[in-house]
């Protein structure tokens, strides 16, 4: 964080300062986690569902935290106190207050992604490509939430030349809290599908509330041109560009080619045409970097430079269509950090079409979370189209997703192919010993079903 003094922090947070010297100065980095804060940091004692911060503040203390900032001060601490009614409330008033700073000292941009599905992974691409111009700030792991987003802000130095914001939903309002504290220069909007449909009550309501970024974007939107949900946002902002396939995108793709090294996009950068070698796999990761590609081209930077480091990226998080090389010399392809019907239709294609290439393919399966009265219709068509994507066996995994093995069960031409198991251990079990290097496996679920270890663990026998 930049440099500043307590006085000053007590100030922004409207707080009170209860123990410590006002005029001491303080520069360590802000966390919500003891477990995390060392020496010459800010400790924000939140209080959660599960667990309290305050807790903590005797440990925090003792290694050396600078300040901690409490909703009840500890009289026994000498660590200096700035008392709030809320803390995670007071720990977005401090971002706002670091981000206004910086602004008025240098040429800072900020870039807000928002969507569906595809913010971590365009946020990465972004932050790896920006990093070759300048300072960047860029969440970790997927920091886009009230908690998270703040938490990115107060890490900005002086020097910052770009911070990327993810942005994600939890309701109404959600977005609009985070676009208000971020203002982005540049927001981007990347789909509009039905990761919450569930939760929200609907595409429409779920567009609502992606769209409350739209009016805190100081110059551009940037716009997924094939996601008509997306596109119909032109009309509410000022100034727009688009990307995608649809020959009406300003950044269009113009091809894409798959193999298991990687994906080959030809793609027109408003009038420069580009062929581009990424060693992440899937077309929707194409879509990703046409996303970030569009941000390059409206900041003046160079392309080149620009691409050169984007074909350097083996993969954008861990999780995220990660390609994985067994003992046996099998294939793993790790997508269990999250999923959504669209993600899973769009990592099943690239399963599909790797399996082309002379493959068995197996797609193990888990539930997809928060999609509500949603839940039944899309478990059941993700196992059709495991069917009809000709992929060879299905394994499924958790009573959750069940569903997704009815639903390929019941399509008559597989018989047998499509394997239920309760647990990740029988599913493991079942695999032990049977993968060489002819199989390609994927494995996808929501995060919360912990579908990950099993990735790995595959890479093992």
């Amino acid at each position: 964080m930049i440099s500043l003094s307590i006085a000053e922090i007590s100030s922004a947070v409207e707080g009170e300062l209860v123990v410590g010297d006002a005029e001491a100065i303080v520069s360590g980095e802000v966390f919500t986690d003891s477990r995390e804060v060392g020496p010459g940091d800010i400790f924000v004692a939140k209080i959660g569902e599960y667990d309290d911060g305050h807790k903590y503040l005797e440990q925090v203390s003792k290694i050396g935290a600078a300040l901690a900032i409490v909703q009840t001060v500890d009289a026994s601490l000498q660590t200096p106190q700035v008392l709030v009614e809320d803390s995670v409330d007071a720990l977005g008033k401090l971002a706002a207050f670091v981000l206004k700073k910086v602004r008025a000292q240098n040429q800072l941009k900020v870039i807000g992604i928002t969507g569906s599905n595809g913010k971590t992974s365009t946020k990465s691409l972004l932050n790896q490509m920006l990093s070759e111009f300048g300072s960047v700030v860029a969440p970790q792991g997927s920091f886009n939430n009230q908690v998270g987003l703040p938490l990115t802000v107060c890490r900005l130095q002086l020097d910052t030349k770009y911070l990327v914001l993810e942005m994600g939903a939890s309701g109404k309002g959600s977005i609009t809290r985070l676009a208000e504290l971020g203002r982005p220069d540049i927001g981007l909007q990347l789909k509009v599908g039905y990761a919450h449909a569930g939760k929200f009550g609907g595409l429409s309501e779920t567009r609502k509330i992606k769209s409350e970024m739209l009016p805190f974007i100081q110059d551009l939107a940037v716009l997924n041109a094939d996601d008509p949900n997306v596109y119909s946002m032109r009309s509410e902002v000022k100034n727009f560009i688009s990307f995608g396939y649809s020959d009406h995108a300003h950044y269009q793709l113009l091809s894409s080619k798959l193999d298991i090294h990687g994906t080959e996009i030809d793609i027109d950068l408003s009038g420069i045409e580009k062929t581009i070698r990424l060693k992440t796999l899937g077309e929707h990761q194409a879509m990703n970097a046409a996303a970030a590609l569009a941000v390059i081209g409206h900041l003046g930077l160079d392309f080149d430079k620009a691409i050169a480091k984007l074909e350097t990226i083996e993969f954008v998080e861990r999780g995220r269509m990660q390609s994985m090389v067994g003992n046996s010399g099998q294939i793993v392809i790790n997508d269990a950090y999250n999923a959504s019907p669209e993600s899973m239709q769009a990592a099943l294609q690239t399963l599909a079409t790797l399996s082309k290439q002379g493959y068995r393919s197996t797609a193990v399966l888990g539930a997809m979370a928060e999609l509500g009265e949603f839940s039944q219709e899309q478990h059941d068509r993700i196992g059709r189209l495991v069917v009809r994507y000709n992929i060879d066996q299905l394994l499924v995994i958790g009573e959750d997703a069940k569903l997704i093995h009815m639903g390929a069960s019941q399509e008559g031409s597989w018989d047998g192919e499509s394997l239920f198991f309760e647990s990740i251990n029988q599913a493991f079990e079942h695999l032990r010993g049977k993968l060489t290097s002819e199989d390609l496996v994927l494995v996808k679920a929501s995060n919360s079903y912990g579908l990950g270890q099993l990735a790995d663990d595959l890479t093992e026998v």
